[in-house]
């Protein structure tokens, strides 16, 4: 038996990991099979870099909804790999706005055509699935009116920052 697979909620966050190491491992395959030096997670950086021109770590994590750290070891990464390169942002010297580099832009171009046949193996994947994406939705929608700490805090109290429990 799969101990991540009971009926209910209990195991969302297992359950969504393990996809979540399973797609991004079959992807990992694909690229490795076509001779590409490629980390999935670069994928949501690097295709925004590419339609919206350099944008800072703080506009991409918006507009990946991912945190800011996780944009900035992204960024690394990209930068290390000779994809992105980062300036600083005209009119804040304080940040810095991200770029693909002329090896990141040949990049995403050869990916382009792979990249349409991933998005349509995902949405065969999501048809068979009975639209698994919209139900994502509906449970981000439902974490966004109420959280889990909320939900869990009404079931079973939540310590405050002095350990003492509060309902």
């Amino acid at each position: 038996m799969d101990a991540s697979s009971p009926r209910g909620g209990a195991m969302i966050g297992a359950r969504l990991r393990r996809l979540s190491e399973r797609i991004d491992g079959e992807a990992s395959s694909v690229y490795r099979a076509h001779g590409i030096d490629f980390e999935q997670r670069w994928f949501g950086v690097l295709n925004q870099l590419s339609l919206g021109g350099p944008l800072t770590v703080s506009q991409l994590a918006e507009r990946l909804g991912i945190t800011h750290a996780s944009v900035s070891q992204t960024r690394q990464s990209l930068e290390k790999a000779g994809l992105v390169k980062g300036a600083v942002t005209p009119g804040d010297a304080r940040s810095r706005s991200l770029a693909l580099t002329a090896r990141g832009r040949a990049l995403v171009e050869r990916l382009r055509p792979m990249w349409r046949a991933f998005e349509a193996a995902a949405l065969e994947l999501d048809t068979e699935a009975g639209g698994v994406a919209e139900a994502l939705g509906r449970l981000e929608a439902a974490l966004d009116r109420r959280s889990l700490v909320e939900r869990i805090g009404d079931r079973w109290g939540v310590p405050d920052r002095d350990g003492e429990e509060s309902a």
